[in-house]
């Protein structure tokens, strides 16, 4: 379980030697537009996987005049602490220097939903593999190996089609299938997993998403053509062999688990004949449904929820906190304040930001 028990952001955006001791349960910071809101949010999306969702560039959240961003924090008992230049970056869990951000993200698993992130449902299918691949990582540690071997061989096999020498293929798609195989049965696995979950009791209070009358369905895109099957190593290599001459002519390989989506169904009909507002709905359900699924497995998310009342009406806010707080997980929320939030104040902090200076209420 998963908890900030002290959080320093020295530096990051417009964030300057704030200090906090959050409760362990919710976190509510309270400010107008442009105060730096969504940068505290930022600032612990950052800590968790060494990267922002808002922007690649690091330039972007070094502050003004400054040569880099720095992060510590104290979660469960274990000092953290993140410093990142242009050109260098340093994460250390207690006193051990790191360099895989899959270590920092298992000790400090963090789940979003941000206006700037965008909603999985109606989302591009880079989005929809980010949220996807965050689930089946956290289900399945031992997945990640497989999935930056398919990235580093994904790369070799694009390089050798930009090339004048091909005579590796063979060797390099036989690996490709074995590995794209893996990934498919993981997603697969975890979608199932979020499926048995969907119609179980601590869902049921989400009356105000999903109609109880209405179905919802999870479908993934495997990335390939239908008459491919995605689980069947030997159809995959034949697939590439066959289709070779083309793949040279592109330069690339534009089939795989690297192009995989997930569509959404209400009721059989697809979420591309859904209105925005349902969309936003059905988002929200699959992204709570992920917090479940790592609530039941006790490795508990940090919960962030930016601009809350931006997004969401006062019945769906309702439902979404009574939900978050049952599970017992830390959540911070950010709000400007209009509307009120059903918060027990015994298990809440209160802060106000202004100009990027924090305060406790």
């Amino acid at each position: 379980m998963a908890i900030i028990e002290k959080l320093h952001v020295a530096r990051f955006r417009n964030l300057n030697d704030q200090y906090l001791e959050p409760n362990k349960n919710i976190n509510l910071i309270l400010g107008s537009n442009g105060q730096g809101k969504t940068n505290f949010i930022e600032s612990i999306y950052y800590l968790g996987h060494s990267r922002s969702f808002k922007t690649k560039n690091i330039k972007d959240v070094i502050p003004f005049e400054k040569d880099l961003i720095q992060i510590n924090a104290i979660i469960d008992g274990e000092k953290v602490t993140l410093s990142k230049s242009k050109s260098k970056s340093t994460i250390v869990i207690g006193t051990e220097k790191i360099t895989s951000n899959s270590l920092l993200s298992q000790h400090l698993p963090t789940q979003i939903i941000s206006p700037d992130r965008g909603f999985i449902v109606g989302g591009s299918p880079k989005l929809k593999r980010s949220y996807l691949d965050w689930g089946v990582f956290h289900d399945n540690k031992e997945v990640l190996k497989t999935y930056k071997s398919y990235n580093k061989t994904l790369k070799n096999i694009n390089a050798i089609l930009t090339g004048n020498n091909q005579n590796q293929l063979e060797e390099w798609f036989s690996k490709f299938a074995f590995l794209s195989v893996e990934i498919t049965q993981a997603r697969i696995n975890y979608i199932q997993k979020l499926t048995q979950i969907l119609g179980e009791s601590p869902l049921l209070s989400l009356k105000s998403f999903v109609d109880s009358t209405k179905s919802l369905e999870f479908k993934l895109q495997t990335g390939w053509v239908k008459e491919v099957d995605s689980l069947n190593q030997n159809e995959i290599k034949k697939y590439l062999q066959n289709n070779k001459s083309s793949f040279i002519k592109t330069k690339h390989l534009g089939y795989g688990p690297h192009r995989a989506s997930i569509d959404f169904y209400l009721s059989k009909k697809n979420e591309g004949f859904l209105s925005r507002g349902e969309q936003k709905k059905l988002s929200i359900v699959f992204w709570m449904l992920q917090v479940l699924v790592l609530a039941k497995d006790n490795s508990d998310p940090v919960v962030l929820i930016d601009d809350i009342s931006s997004e969401l009406d006062q019945e769906k806010i309702n439902s979404i906190l009574d939900f978050l707080t049952n599970l017992n997980i830390q959540i911070f929320i950010t709000d400007i304040g209009n509307k009120d939030l059903p918060l027990d104040p015994k298990k809440t902090n209160i802060y106000l930001i202004k100009n990027g200076v924090i305060t406790s209420v």
